[in-house]
């Protein structure tokens, strides 16, 4: 095997047995960045801004937590709030409305859940450090006591 070899996607691939070599042409793996830091405010910003992709984000949407309830209850409470507002104003004044409710209430519902996550990973971990740590009990030959019983 040569050097080139050990670098190209295939090898990059799982080898779950069953899975096909189609699979990982569909599914490719994504990018995992290491969190390094320059100690540079504006060196760092730069390297964020170029690690954005609004195609893979909004493709891996489903996995951050809070985004589908949050942005749910944003878009009906935009369109809901668009609509009675275009019933008595311009559609100017409305889509203002619209966009403004859903940003609102995205942001706020998504802050609430993820709080809310927060709390209860914090109760969690409390649950868990309070557990006391788990013996095994070994089994003990009966005594004479029970034996006269």
């Amino acid at each position: 095997m040569s050097s080139t070899d050990a670098t190209s996607p295939d090898s990059q691939t799982s080898s779950t047995p069953g899975a096909s070599g189609s699979s990982s042409a569909t599914s490719p793996k994504r990018i995992v960045y290491q969190v390094e830091t320059t100690g540079s405010y504006w060196g760092d910003f730069k390297e964020a801004v170029k690690r954005i992709s609004v195609r893979d984000d909004l493709a891996h949407i489903n996995e951050i937590p809070c985004a589908r309830s949050s942005l749910l209850s944003g878009i009906a409470s935009g369109v809901g709030i668009g609509v009675i507002r275009g019933m008595s104003a311009s559609v100017f004044v409305a889509s203002n409305w619209a966009v403004g409710s859903f940003m609102l209430i995205s942001l706020g519902t998504w802050t609430i859940c993820r709080r809310n996550l927060e709390e209860e990973r914090r109760r969690v971990q409390q649950v868990i450090e309070a557990m006391p740590t788990r013996h095994v009990k070994t089994e003990e030959a009966p005594s004479d006591n029970t034996k006269a019983a």
